[in-house]
């Protein structure tokens, strides 16, 4: 069911609209494709692999059919968001209890930010 692929049975890949342009997946291909993409993640978390980029080759050896899946069900642009995307919120949570475990504290209202009142003068 690749979505910008033909898959192992040979199966055609998407449909091109009558521009030219691939047409876009359907919720059922968008369910299989994050079905895929949780399975994999799911093997790559039980065999303690972060970026399945960089560590490529142990991700293959560990989470290959997974991985296959994942690539066969998700267009390839999803496939690297995806896994880009991964290591971003690793990295995001590390650096949220590094600054916990500084005593770092959340700020009361958020701070500011567009469409929020400016600072009251003291």
């Amino acid at each position: 069911m690749g979505l910008f692929s033909k898959d192992a049975a040979g199966s055609p890949g998407p449909k091109a609209s009558t521009d030219g342009a691939f047409q876009a997946p359907n919720r059922t291909e968008r369910a299989h494709c994050w079905e895929a993409r949780d399975a994999f993640f799911k093997c790559l978390d039980l065999n303690s692999i972060i970026d399945s980029i960089k560590d490529h080759g142990l991700a293959g050896e560990r989470c290959g059919r997974e991985g296959q899946a994942f690539e066969r069900d998700c267009a390839s642009s999803w496939v690297q968001y995806f896994k880009k995307r991964r290591v971003m919120e690793h990295n995001k949570n590390q650096a949220l209890e590094k600054l916990k475990a500084e005593g770092a504290r959340a700020m009361a209202g958020g701070g500011v930010g567009p469409g929020s009142p400016p600072p009251t003068p003291s």
